[in-house]
């Protein structure tokens, strides 16, 4: 019998959010992977009316959906020897989340970041992120000693040991029969099919966003004389990365909502309509309740789909990106209005 349901493996952060008035947010087009910028004025004092302090890092956001519907976790990270450490493992703790296995840095603080979101009725955001302790984290055949989990939830990796670190992940799923659910983050986007197609081949599912897609995918085709527009039809992404190996691919497409492809299906779920707060964490509090879904679900991806962008809309109307996280009760009230 498994001891844990699922064991979250990333970084946790300590999350400042501030809002402005004063960005300008830009229309980009014609660049695919940054198709929205923010910008301010060179040299200023920005007034910042709102600030708001919480827990974040995808491994702490994944672990705390997990546990609010119901699921046995665990969680792998490295915090300093810091309040901020301190708190982000008691926070978790408090509510029901096994923090024994996150490693404690003594040379390093723990990661922060400074969420900058627009105040002007859309409320995306540029994160400037410090990763500090996290950068750390080394994990062996011992980090998951005992835990036998069903599931291995990879978020983000960074540091110089990123690549060893997935091979223990990817090496302990193997021994335990765990499946692996993974949502790369920006360091393994960059690195590119050729440094990840091994692990893509042993991927139970893999979570990506349009743009992590997009930039994926261009670094494992010939473009040629091609114009490269057709990158943005998510179900061309699907269909390319499906061919590299994971059993599951999921691109989340903001409000145009997500898209799956499993067994050679495509499932698409339109995102619900909600008044936006603040979209840090959204991904996470989707990709987390997915994976619940098909635990808990028996499979099911279509229903899966629906767990994942109810709990991403309910994240989206607080700020912060735990705050809005849905209990089970919470889902299945939510899930049974939208009949």
């Amino acid at each position: 019998m498994a001891q844990y349901d699922i064991v979250t493996v990333g970084t946790l952060v300590r999350d400042v959010t501030m809002f402005t008035t004063q960005g300008q947010v830009l229309k980009t087009p014609g660049n695919l992977t940054a198709q929205r910028m923010i910008g301010f004025e060179y040299g200023a004092k920005i007034r910042v009316p709102q600030a708001h302090f919480g827990a974040g890092g995808g491994a702490g956001n994944a672990a705390l959906t997990f546990r609010r519907l119901g699921l046995r976790v665990s969680v792998i990270s490295r915090v300093g020897n810091d309040a901020e450490g301190a708190f982000l493992k008691s926070d978790l703790a408090r509510q029901g989340v096994d923090a024994s296995r996150i490693q404690t840095d003594a040379s390093r603080h723990s990661a922060m970041s400074s969420i900058i979101a627009s105040a002007k009725g859309e409320h995306d955001h540029v994160i400037f992120v410090y990763r500090g302790a996290s950068e750390g984290l080394r994990l062996d055949s011992g980090s998951f000693s005992g835990l036998r989990p069903r599931w291995i939830y990879m978020t983000a990796l960074t540091g110089d040991a990123w690549q060893q670190n997935i091979r223990a992940v990817f090496a302990a799923a193997e021994r335990s029969g765990a499946k692996v659910a993974w949502n790369p983050g920006g360091e393994q986007i960059s690195a590119g099919r050729r440094a990840l197609e091994r692990f893509l081949k042993m991927t139970g599912v893999l979570i990506v966003n349009k743009d992590e897609a997009i930039e994926l995918v261009l670094s494992g085709i010939k473009l040629g004389k091609r114009n490269p527009s057709f990158l943005n039809k998510p179900l061309y992404l699907l269909n390319i990365l499906s061919d590299w190996g994971p059993k599951h691919v999921v691109i989340t497409d903001g409000v145009h909502g997500v898209y799956a492809l499993h067994a050679g299906k495509v499932y698409r779920q339109k995102a619900l309509r909600r008044k936006e707060a603040d979209t840090t964490g959204v991904g996470d509090a989707f990709g987390a309740a997915f994976i619940a879904g098909l635990q808990l679900a028996k499979g099911d991806v279509a229903l899966a789909l629906r767990w994942g962008v109810t709990n991403a809309a309910s994240v989206l109307t607080k700020v912060g990106a735990q705050h809005g996280v849905l209990t089970r009760a919470e889902l299945a009230a939510q899930l049974r209005r939208a009949r």
